[in-house]
């Protein structure tokens, strides 16, 4: 991640849409996130499925990755395995405490390589939201995409703690902007006011980027 020239570049190398549904008759949030990678659908799909290889751009994960098997990752979320459709698609539950919401992975083939899309639905908490936006959940996903790209272009893994303090340095914080701004258009595109929508994407670059020492002075 030390070797990015242009973050801002990577950055827009997503493509991200936001959408207001329903889900048993509550409201939900959509966060919609596209990006071609220069691999075979069978490349890809084994690196976003292969329990060896996830940690080596994303985080240790544990359990039984098929239909009906639940899946823990370390330290963030877990849930079960709902659908799966191999090379083109999979779905999961992606729970968080008592918090439930829907992730789906989509990969369609083309010229360029693979685009890979990712959805996904959440209920909304309208105190949240109104702070910071799609782009809470939604960099958390950008990361995870630059460090997909940077293992498949390599073959390496990701030094995760180079990854934890990624966000905190210059070209971090180049990075983390660009994304919460691409997501708070994304959410104005949806009917979001937009002053509160960009002003939730400085929020949410502060929540990223901030370092331990910053967090200190600021409690």
């Amino acid at each position: 991640m030390g070797l990015l020239t242009d973050p801002a570049a990577i950055a827009g190398l997503v493509a991200r849409e936001v959408r207001t549904a329903a889900r048993q008759g509550a409201v939900t949030r959509i966060a919609v996130a596209r990006r071609t990678y220069a691999t075979d659908p069978e490349d890809l799909w084994e690196a976003l499925t292969d329990i060896e290889r996830i940690p080596r751009w994303f985080l240790p994960i544990t359990g039984e990755l098929a239909v009906g098997g639940r899946y823990q990752l370390e330290g963030n979320a877990g849930g079960v395995v709902e659908e799966c459709e191999r090379p083109k698609r999979f779905a999961v539950t992606w729970e968080m405490g008592p918090m439930v919401s829907w992730l789906e992975i989509r990969l369609e083939p083309g010229a360029g390589g693979t685009t890979l899309e990712l959805v996904h639905e959440a209920p909304v908490d309208p105190d949240m939201w109104k702070q910071f936006g799609p782009g809470a959940v939604g960099v958390g996903w950008d990361l995870a995409l630059m460090g997909l790209g940077l293992h498949l272009e390599t073959g390496a893994g990701v030094d995760p703690a180079v990854a934890l303090e990624f966000p905190a340095t210059p070209e971090g914080r180049d990075f983390v902007r660009a994304a919460a701004s691409g997501w708070a258009e994304a959410a104005i595109a949806d009917g979001d006011d937009p002053a509160q929508a960009r002003a939730g994407a400085e929020a949410t670059t502060g929540f990223y980027t901030v370092t331990p020492e910053e967090e200190e002075e600021q409690s």
